[in-house]
């Protein structure tokens, strides 16, 4: 039965292994069993489900996973961890453990030995939450859903719409790939140690298409990238100004003048739709 969402529970384990924080991971566990099981909940886990974990720390929320999903795949860097996770974890036969960086790993390759999509759920360390999530998007991993703790802000960001303080390059690269949706603000004090911070529970459900179409994807969110490198100047100028595309003021405001829009638009302006016709223009 999962019992390390208990505070008290987490606390004896941690002291029986003498277990230091370490800040480099962005390590903050879970203690909070309606938090789990709003997570739970949100991911919509299934004994047909096979769950990537991504940092599982000493395998609070790996518990829930494996009491619903039919596999749970937990990958966690510090390999202090590991003989924790092999003791909270004993009881469970349909967890894999894994000892790597989930940014070197070949994700992807997992879900095709698997031979299904995968559906993640994760505390993620805040100091790479996009990273990790752009990671599993670019390399177009079979995905069913993303569910991960994230920074509050960097939540907001995911679903922020045109014209917002929010809107940036996240917010549609996100949006492009999947529909995000806050399901839950947690506290600090939902965790041990206490970050600094507010966290939110997001859902990512994946499109099976992206919901507009682009000539070319990697100039897409090169366009996306330039637009919001220097959100305070026109888009014209800068594209102009970025490495990539670099693309000349005449060009864009000739294409921006087709789209009907005015030659002094800001990036921020712009919806995803359309960036992707822009892009295609350029």
């Amino acid at each position: 039965m999962a019992d390390l969402g208990i505070p008290r529970n987490t606390i004896e384990v941690l002291q029986k292994h003498q277990f230091n924080f370490q800040k480099k991971y962005g390590q903050n566990f879970l203690i909070d069993t309606r938090v789990l099981d709003r997570i739970i909940g949100a991911a919509r886990i299934t004994e047909e489900d096979c769950v990537l974990e991504i940092g599982p720390g000493i395998g609070t929320m790996t518990q829930y996973l494996a009491e619903r999903a039919g596999e749970v795949v937990a990958v966690e860097i510090d390999r202090n961890l590991i003989p924790i996770l092999e003791e909270t974890l004993s009881a469970y036969g349909n967890v894999t453990l894994i000892n790597q960086d989930i940014l070197k790993m070949d994700v992807k390759g997992l879900a095709e030995e698997r031979g299904k999509p995968l559906k993640v759920v994760a505390n993620l360390p805040y100091y790479i939450t996009t990273p990790i999530i752009m990671g599993l998007f670019e390399d177009h991993v079979p995905l069913k859903s993303i569910t991960v703790m994230v920074q509050k802000e960097v939540a907001e960001r995911m679903q922020a719409g045109p014209g917002s303080k929010d809107y940036g390059a996240l917010s549609l690269a996100v949006q492009y790939y999947a529909r995000p949706e806050i399901v839950a603000n947690v506290p600090p004090n939902c965790f041990i140690p206490r970050p600094n911070v507010g966290s939110a529970v997001v859902r990512m459900d994946r499109y099976e298409t992206p919901p507009v179409h682009a000539e070319d994807e990697r100039k897409l969110f090169a366009v996306i990238r330039a637009a919001f490198n220097q959100r305070r100047k026109t888009l014209a100028n800068s594209l102009a100004n970025g490495q990539e595309p670099g693309i000349s003021k005449e060009r864009t405001c000739q294409a921006l003048e087709r789209m009907g829009l005015p030659a002094a638009v800001r990036g921020e302006a712009l919806s995803l739709e359309q960036f992707a016709e822009l892009s295609s223009l350029l």
